[in-house]
C-alpha cells in the first residue's frame, strides 16, 4: 500500500444533502525539442522557478478565502494484481504548483456548493512508491511497470468512491476535471469509470495524438502558424537561424561568440544544445501563449509570442539575428530579469516530472517530432523506431505505440463515442501546439467541443481577470453552463 498525495479545499468543505466534488486531474507535458529525444523533459532552472512557499502565498493571495489542507490516502500498489508482494508504502506529494493554475475550478467551486479534490498521480512530484524511495522507484523496469495510466486512473477511482462514503456523501455528483494529460486522464475516466464521474472537462486533451490518428508534423506546424501569424519576418528568421548558428558554429572562434551572443554560462556550449535551448523557449511559449501575464512555466507578459516576434524584428532591423533570437530567449527564460547567463547542461526537475520519459517510453508514445517545409525547426521525419532506440538504449523496454487507443480508444471516435460515451466537454486551443491531436468537433448532443482561435493550453482552466478577452469569458460561461445540465440531469434521475 502506498499513500496518495491530495490538497483538499477546505472553504465551502460543509457536506449537505447536495454537494458536489470537483476532482483535478491537472498534469502538464513535458518534451524537448530535439528530434530524436523530444520526450525528454527539459525544464527551467530553480532559480527561474517559485518556491512551492511563495505558490502557496500567490494562491491565496488571489482569493483569500482559498485555503486547503492536505489529505493522505493509503492506496494499492497494483490495482490489478492480487500478488501480496504487490503491496507498498510510499509518502505524499506536493500538487501546488498545478493547483494555483487550476483557479477555474476554485472560482466555480462555490456556484456548485463543491468540495475540491486535486490528486496527485503516482510517481509524480513527492508521491513516490517503494516508501518514498525515488531511487528505488525508478531503478528498473519491474518498478516503474506500476507508472501507468490505467494504475493512475483506478488510483482516483479508488479515493473517490472511499472519500465519499467517509464523508457519508455517497449520492454526490463528481466531476472530473482535468488539463493536458490531465485532460486526457479526466476524458478517459468518464469512459472507463461512469459510475464514479458523471462528467468530464478535458482542457487541451490531445487524445488522437497517437499512431495512425494525427499528423507528427501537426504539432510544430501550429508552433510555425503561431508566430508566422504575428510577423511573417520573424517566421523567415527563426526558420533560417539554424543554418546561421550551425555555421557560425564551425567556424574559429564561432562557439565562443555564439556564448556572448545569447549569454551562455561558460560551463558549457555547444551548437545543438543551443538549438534546443532556443526550441524549447518557442515550443513552452507557443503553449502557454495566454492573453494575460502568467506564472506557470515561467514569468511570462500577455500574448509573449508577440514580444518574441517583437525582439526578433527589432533584431532584424539592427541587422543583428542572434541579438533578436538572445531577445526573443529571453522573454521566457529570463523575463523577471534575474538570470546573468543561460545553463544549456542544467537538467533539473524541479516538479517531478520526469517520470513522463518512462510513461513515452511504454504507452504514451505521441509522434510530434516531424518537421516538414512549413515548419520553424529544421526538417526531420517521425520514425517510431527512434523511439524504440532510445527507450530501449535507456530503459530496456520497447514502446507500445498502438497500446493507447487500443486500451481507451481514438480511431472513428465520433461514430464510437456517439454511442457509448456522455457528458464531456473538449476545451482547444487553436494556437497551442497539441490542439491537433484535440477532439475539435461536437461528437453528440452531451460530448461537447469548445474551439478558441485565440486558445492556448488549458488556458479555460486558469484564474479569471478583469483582463480577459471576451471570448475566454465566454468559453468559461458555456463550460458552467454545460456542467450545471450535467447536475440537473443527475438529480432528476437520482429522485426519480
Amino acid at each position: 500500500m502506498w499513500e496518495l498525495g491530495l490538497l483538499q479545499y477546505s472553504s465551502i468543505m460543509n457536506i449537505n444533502r447536495d454537494p458536489m466534488f470537483l476532482l483535478s486531474l491537472l498534469l502538464f507535458f513535458s518534451i524537448s525539442s530535439t528530434s530524436n529525444a523530444k520526450i525528454i523533459p527539459r525544464f527551467l532552472s530553480k532559480s527561474n522557478l517559485p518556491s512551492t512557499d511563495s505558490l502557496s502565498v500567490a494562491l491565496k493571495q488571489n482569493n483569500p478565502k482559498y485555503s486547503y489542507e492536505t489529505k493522505y490516502f493509503t492506496q494499492n500498489l497494483d490495482h490489478f494484481n492480487f500478488n501480496p508482494q504487490s503491496y507498498q508504502n510510499f509518502s505524499k506529494g506536493d500538487i501546488e504548483w498545478f493547483a494555483k493554475n487550476t483557479g477555474f475550478m476554485f472560482e466555480v467551486a462555490p456556484k456548485f456548493k463543491a468540495l475540491l479534490v486535486f490528486i496527485e498521480h503516482r510517481y509524480y512530484g513527492k508521491s513516490i512508491p517503494f516508501c518514498g524511495d525515488k531511487e528505488v522507484a525508478s531503478s528498473n523496469t519491474s518498478t516503474l511497470g506500476y507508472l501507468t495510466s490505467t494504475q493512475a486512473l483506478a488510483d482516483y477511482a479508488t479515493l473517490i468512491i472511499d472519500l465519499k462514503k467517509n464523508l457519508t456523501a455517497e449520492d454526490s455528483p463528481v466531476v472530473v476535471i482535468g488539463g493536458s494529460y490531465g485532460g486526457m486522464l479526466a476524458a478517459w475516466f468518464r469512459l472507463k469509470y461512469p459510475h464514479v464521474a458523471i462528467g468530464a472537462l478535458a482542457s487541451s486533451a490531445p487524445i488522437l495524438n497517437f499512431e495512425n490518428i494525427t499528423s507528427p508534423y501537426s504539432f510544430s506546424n501550429i508552433i510555425s502558424q503561431d508566430f508566422k501569424s504575428e510577423s511573417a519576418n520573424c517566421y523567415e528568421v527563426i526558420k533560417g537561424s539554424w543554418k546561421q548558428i550551425q555555421n557560425k558554429a564551425g567556424q574559429p572562434g564561432g562557439l565562443e561568440e555564439l556564448r556572448k551572443s545569447f549569454k551562455i554560462c561558460k560551463n558549457y556550449i555547444n551548437a545543438n544544445a543551443l538549438e534546443g535551448w532556443l526550441q524549447t523557449a518557442f515550443v513552452y511559449t507557443s503553449m502557454t501563449d495566454y492573453p494575460t501575464p502568467s506564472n506557470f512555466l515561467a514569468p511570462l507578459p500577455a500574448y509573449p509570442i508577440k514580444q518574441m516576434c517583437k525582439a526578433i524584428d527589432e533584431g532584424r532591423e539592427r541587422n543583428d539575428t542572434f541579438a533578436g533570437l538572445y531577445g526573443a530567449a529571453n522573454i521566457y527564460y529570463n523575463y523577471s530579469g534575474s538570470a546573468t547567463c543561460f545553463n544549456l547542461s542544467d537538467k533539473s526537475d524541479p516538479h517531478g516530472l520526469a517520470g513522463w520519459t518512462w510513461q513515452a517510453c511504454t504507452e504514451m508514445v505521441m509522434p510530434t517530432d516531424g518537421n516538414n517545409e512549413h515548419s520553424i525547426f529544421p526538417p526531420s521525419k517521425w520514425n517510431v523506431m527512434d523511439r524504440f532506440t532510445f527507450c530501449k538504449a535507456l530503459f530496456d523496454v520497447q514502446p507500445r505505440p498502438n497500446w493507447i487507443s487500443t486500451e481507451y480508444g481514438g480511431h472513428d471516435i465520433k461514430r464510437v463515442l456517439k454511442r457509448f460515451g456522455s457528458n464531456m466537454i473538449f476545451f482547444n486551443g487553436l494556437r497551442d501546439p497539441w490542439s491537433g491531436g484535440g477532439v475539435l468537433k461536437n461528437i453528440s448532443e452531451s460530448i461537447i467541443a469548445l474551439v478558441a482561435e485565440h486558445g492556448a493550453h488549458h488556458v479555460d482552466l486558469r484564474f479569471s481577470t478583469k483582463d480577459d478577452p471576451k471570448w475566454l469569458t465566454e468559453i468559461r460561461r458555456k463550460e458552467i453552463e454545460i456542467i450545471q445540465l450535467w447536475l440537473h440531469q443527475y438529480y432528476n434521475d437520482l429522485h426519480l
